[in-house]
């Protein structure tokens, strides 16, 4: 039996004001992080902007790529992996995003958590994430470790540094074949 399966995470840069301020102080090529359970990226999940036009109104966010932030960000940039996951380690993660999706309006964005990266200090609040701490806790309640350290000090850039992750895509999101035939 197969027990071998794979969960996806995106690495984007959409190009707007937040992530450009964010970029010039990582020198990262990308700075949002989310995760998929399928590789068209019907479902991602990550924290974010709530509204697309608003960086300031930040939380737990479902993501598609055909509507919301991505969709008034077109020329958004990406990088796509797969990372090999067990059933059991994929039941965890459901369980775990489960309590994100119906507790959903209690979450808040951790802005102070992206500062905290920045000086090398952990800060963290119950019920607040950033991108890149929400995939990292995600994985680490899973018992996926991939670093040997707090999801709250994870940047979007240690997953593309990871080994574990198989790159799968890079380029414009857009043009990410999966996304494409979902458009027609």
């Amino acid at each position: 039996m197969n027990d071998q399966k794979y969960i996806y995470i995106m690495l984007s840069d959409t190009g707007t004001l937040f992530t450009s301020v964010i970029k010039k102080y990582t020198r990262a090529p990308y700075n949002h992080a989310s995760i998929s359970f399928d590789s068209e990226l019907k479902e991602m999940y990550s924290f974010g902007r709530k509204k697309p036009k608003n960086p300031l109104y930040g939380g737990f966010v479902k993501e598609d790529v055909l509507t919301g932030t991505f969709n008034q960000y077109r020329d958004t940039t990406c990088v796509i992996y797969k990372l090999k996951v067990t059933n059991r380690e994929i039941e965890k993660m459901k369980r775990i995003l489960h309590i994100f999706i119906k507790n959903d309006d209690k979450f808040l964005y951790n802005i102070l958590g992206v500062i905290g990266v920045s000086l090398k200090e952990p800060i963290e609040f119950s019920n607040s994430y950033f991108c890149s701490q929400f995939v990292a806790e995600i994985l680490k309640r899973s018992g996926i470790h991939l670093w040997d350290k707090l999801p709250a000090m994870v940047t979007p850039d240690d997953f593309r540094t990871n080994e574990r992750m198989q790159l799968i895509y890079e380029g414009k999101l857009y043009e990410f074949e999966p996304v494409k035939k979902r458009l027609k």
